[in-house]
């Protein structure tokens, strides 16, 4: 199976701004052989850990074994690292407490976090949506974790670009922040608009969302018009690297979406 280096990093121009001067954005590519155009899925990361670790905030997010599974089958897979993220420029601030000690539970700050985060995607997609070697009739947007949340959430509020969505794990706060109910619900809200299948992944030992609390949003998701299947898997948080698990029913989703 080819290795991480076959996942290279590019740093692209956008229209965001901070303190009056332009922000880049890294993106990180497994491209399958071939000429292309690809289809494409655009894979976002998670957050980190608890906030409370700068260093950790520069370590770009790339998820080597499910970019070679789609790969093999001919997909290419976008890895955008968000501001402040990897190599990318600007501010990483999704939501942290007002002394940026770690990440907030309070709404009020945790959900903008949400927005600040679709602002980087739009620029992401901007540059996606103009790129030859993407089958734009073909784009396919997912992640994990916080990725996973994000992915499902911009589906719904760009529900034009994308043919599905996929969510592994997804949530913006973990079991032990007390707003977490609150602030997952909301966010997940934000995707039922969107108009085709959604894929939800999700481990049934994630020690960081219950799996009760994640069937509970996918529920509130199909009752407020969003469509889609979920799946608890015997996988824990790191469910995207154990493809063993979840390769059979993403294989059916991809031949559903073709």
């Amino acid at each position: 199976m080819p290795s991480r280096s076959n996942l290279t990093s590019e740093i692209i121009p956008t229209r965001l701004e901070e303190g009056g001067r332009p922000v880049a954005l890294e993106l990180v590519a497994r491209r399958p052989s071939g000429p292309g155009p690809f289809p494409t899925l655009v894979f976002n990361h998670g957050s980190t850990g608890f906030g409370t670790n700068p260093a950790v905030f520069r370590r770009t997010m790339a998820c080597a074994p499910l970019a070679d599974f789609f790969a093999e089958r001919g997909w290419q897979v976008i890895f955008p690292q968000r501001r402040g993220r990897g190599k990318s420029g600007g501010l990483y601030d999704e939501g942290f407490k007002l002394d940026r000690s770690g990440y907030s539970w309070d709404p009020q700050l945790s959900l903008p976090g949400v927005d600040r985060a679709i602002e980087d995607l739009d620029a992401v997609m901007e540059h996606i949506c103009a790129r030859p070697d993407v089958k734009q009739e073909h784009l396919v947007i997912g992640g994990t974790s916080r990725g996973g949340i994000l992915a499902i959430a911009y589906a719904g509020e760009r529900p034009s670009i994308f043919k599905a969505a996929i969510n592994f794990n997804g949530g913006w706060l973990g079991r032990a922040c007390p707003t977490h109910l609150e602030v997952n619900r909301k966010t997940f809200l934000r995707g039922s608009a969107f108009p085709r299948e959604t894929l939800w992944l999700h481990g049934s030992h994630d020690q960081y969302y219950r799996i009760a609390h994640c069937r509970e949003n996918f529920d509130a998701f199909r009752a407020a018009g969003g469509r889609g299947a979920f799946h608890a898997l015997r996988g824990g948080h790191a469910l995207i690297y154990r493809p063993q698990l979840w390769a059979a029913t993403m294989t059916d989703y991809l031949d559903a979406i073709a």
